[in-house]
């Protein structure tokens, strides 16, 4: 019987990419690993397979250098990588060791074997029950049971993970080896950054002498525990329970801020430990994941930027069009000039326009803009969401710079400190509050949305309109969220109130980035006397997306049928709410639309939402922004999958435990505004 130990090795791990070739006392890690392994005498051979990605080629040529034989096949299908490169040696029986686990012990591989042959079974492991340190992972299976596996099962798990399927179809015989205690919350394997140092720890601890046993690494873990702290977060197997995404999230965390740049994308607020984070392709209401698992978007839509569906076939042309003929040069493009004439005709009441490519930069223009019209620093702004998308601009003085204004503290209110004096909250709908800010305060600006969760009440919008005229005061509507979503420009032009300066973005470029601030042409000229300026503000794809996407919101209509859609959806929660005896209170803007369940337990019931309608192919929770991709049909198949979720939340409320419903942590509470 020939028996050959078949290493699976990589450079594009996702958590630690390169892994397998990050050294370790200057040694290469599958070095280690090869070189410790070779002690074996039950093994006839050693192969390593990797696949044919290039970027395993300075793991290919290394290995062969090594002496050791070296094949490449499919990056995805691991099993058919073994099958390749356990027919090309021969192999009659196969060892299976993974490539990130160095401390592998070569007796214990020794001792398997042996153990498989007495027992003349299928497969053999010490993994199944798990009982050794995680790291020390031997598998021990026939060429005949992994072809039959592979002939019997279609399943892209069983493939990526290879013995799956030998585990748990019931189709082969088995026996298990396990240690004498369950050691089996150790971990000496190597899949982040901590593992690495880990281990790297131990080989220094060891060195120079690189085969030692694992009963020798377990006695320095009782004495030294201190050197294994690292990693004791991370969970056994993790990663054969965690989608590409989630490990690519993962490991975001350790080198951006957050994971990402928008709070709103964090996958803690959707489903902590299971949302896929990633996408590789969208399209209509559709988002394919990075494994190539297709959802319908039944959730925020790109943060609302894409009224028209992902990937509209005009406006994406336009854009290509754009690329191929240059984004950016010395010279300025022309679509500016077309844009704000366009946006200008929408709003008869402004004379001219400002772009940027995000609502922060939309908002510190308009701030700058604002205070340098007036003439006064003093800013009353509704709710607490502005600040923080302009709060640096705002607080700017001529001699001063961003150093001291980078990490503000925060008052109770949501205001920064070091705005104390400078801005001043006021609630939407509270005309008495906002009137008394522009009595005790020399205020030279009012900013705020048109509509906050609810509209306007008693005259407020003429109100303040009224009150900023007579005191001087510069007024802007913030519609970077609500434009274009019931009307074919701003929100403000059905309550018939007309700002001193607007911003819009969001909806406007269909996904790609732009966003404009408008105004009065005295107001506006301001611009000329503080500096607002940017680079990548006169690039040329985003007013190249804005003007045709305008032009397809045009002739389409689109504003009318999001806001009927929208309304219809939020009719059919109600439905459903109502059917299985819930009560929910409805937010937002039709478009924009979102419900909260009145319950002590809301939070967990919306990512109960979010767990069970990922599972059935939704992206969903308790909000849905409306594109005009969301057809009738789509609509409805959305909603017989939600209907027994909903279900499930009145068993719920009747007292079954939503902890034991949950595969993981709640989601995080977000903010509620517009959407």
């Amino acid at each position: 019987m020939k028996i050959i130990a078949i290493v699976q090795a990589r450079m594009g791990s996702t958590r630690l990419p390169n892994k397998v070739m990050k050294e370790i006392g200057g040694v290469p890690m599958i070095e280690l690993l090869l070189t410790r392994l070779a002690r074996s005498r039950e093994l006839n051979q050693i192969i390593v397979a990797t696949s044919t990605d290039p970027r395993n080629l300075p793991l290919a040529d290394h290995v062969r250098k090594l002496g050791y034989a070296c094949e490449q096949g499919s990056e995805s299908d691991v099993m058919e990588r073994y099958l390749q490169a356990a027919r090309a040696h021969g192999a009659d029986a196969i060892v299976r060791i993974t490539g990130d686990c160095p401390l592998v012990d070569p007796e214990l591989v020794d001792a398997a074997v042996r153990r498989f042959k007495v027992e003349g079974v299928d497969y053999l492991s010490n993994v199944k029950p798990a009982t050794y340190p995680d790291g020390l992972d031997i598998e021990v299976f026939t060429m005949a049971a992994l072809e039959q596996a592979a002939r019997e099962t279609q399943s892209t798990y069983d493939h990526e993970h290879v013995t799956p399927y030998l585990r748990e179809s019931g189709r082969f015989s088995q026996a298990a080896m396990q240690a004498e205690e369950d050691f089996s919350g150790l971990r000496w394997t190597v899949d982040e950054q901590a593992d690495l140092d880990v281990v790297a720890g131990v080989f220094a601890h060891f060195s120079p002498d690189i085969h030692f046993g694992w009963r020798q690494i377990l006695a320095l873990q009782q004495k030294q525990p201190e050197l294994f702290t690292a990693n004791n977060q991370l969970i056994r197997n993790e990663g054969a329970s965690m989608g590409t995404g989630q490990k690519l999230w993962k490991r975001a965390k350790q080198v951006i801020p957050g994971g990402n740049m928008l709070l709103s994308k964090r996958a803690e607020m959707f489903l902590p430990e299971q949302w896929p984070a990633y996408f590789s392709k969208a399209k209509g209401c559709e988002v394919w994941d990075l494994d190539g698992n297709r959802y319908t978007d039944m959730s925020i839509m790109g943060i609302g930027t894409n009224t028209l569906g992902y990937g509209h076939p005009e406006v994406d042309e336009a854009v290509r069009q754009t690329i191929a003929a240059g984004n950016m040069s010395t010279f300025n493009c022309p679509e500016e000039v077309y844009l704000a004439e366009k946006l200008i005709e929408l709003h008869p009441w402004a004379d001219m326009a400002r772009f940027a490519r995000s609502g922060g930069e939309a908002n510190a223009i308009a701030i700058r803009i604002a205070r340098a019209a007036c003439g006064k620093d003093k800013v009353a702004v509704c709710g607490y969401h502005g600040w923080h998308d302009w709060y640096l601009s705002a607080n700017l003085g001529d001699d001063e710079n961003l150093a001291g204004h980078l990490l503000p503290g925060l008052e109770p209110n949501g205001v920064p400190r070091n705005l104390r004096g400078t801005v001043f909250p006021f609630n939407y709908n509270n005309y008495a509050e906002l009137e008394a800010l522009v009595n005790a305060h020399d205020i030279g600006v009012i900013k705020m949305e048109v509509v906050r969760n609810k509209g306007p009440e008693d005259g407020f919008l003429h109100k303040v309109r009224k009150l900023a005229t007579e005191r001087g005061i510069v007024l802007i509507f913030d519609e970077c969220t609500s434009g274009f979503r019931e009307s074919f420009g701003g929100l403000h032009k059905l309550h018939g109130v007309e700002p001193d300066m607007a911003m819009f973005g969001k909806a406007l470029g269909n996904g790609y980035a732009i966003t404009a601030t408008i105004g009065r042409r005295e107001i506006m000229e301001a611009a000329q006397s503080t500096f607002i300026s940017s680079t990548f503000w006169t690039e040329r794809i985003g007013p190249t997306a804005a003007l045709k996407t305008l032009e397809v919101m045009e002739r389409i209509r689109s504003w009318e049928t999001i806001t009927a859609t929208g309304l219809q959806i939020r009719a059919h929660w109600q439905r459903l709410a109502d059917k299985h005896g819930l009560q929910i209170d409805h937010w937002g803007l039709p478009a924009l639309t979102g419900f909260s369940f009145r319950s002590e337990n809301a939070l967990a019931y919306k990512t109960l939402i979010t767990q069970e309608m990922l599972a059935k192919g939704y992206l969903g929770g308790n909000s849905v922004y409306v594109c005009t991709e969301h057809t009738p049909e789509v609509v409805e198949a959305y909603f017989a999958a939600l209907d027994p979720v909903f279900g499930l939340i009145k068993e719920c409320e009747e007292g079954r435990d939503i902890a034991g419903l949950l595969k993981g942590p709640v989601c995080h509470g977000g903010f509620k505004r517009l959407n």
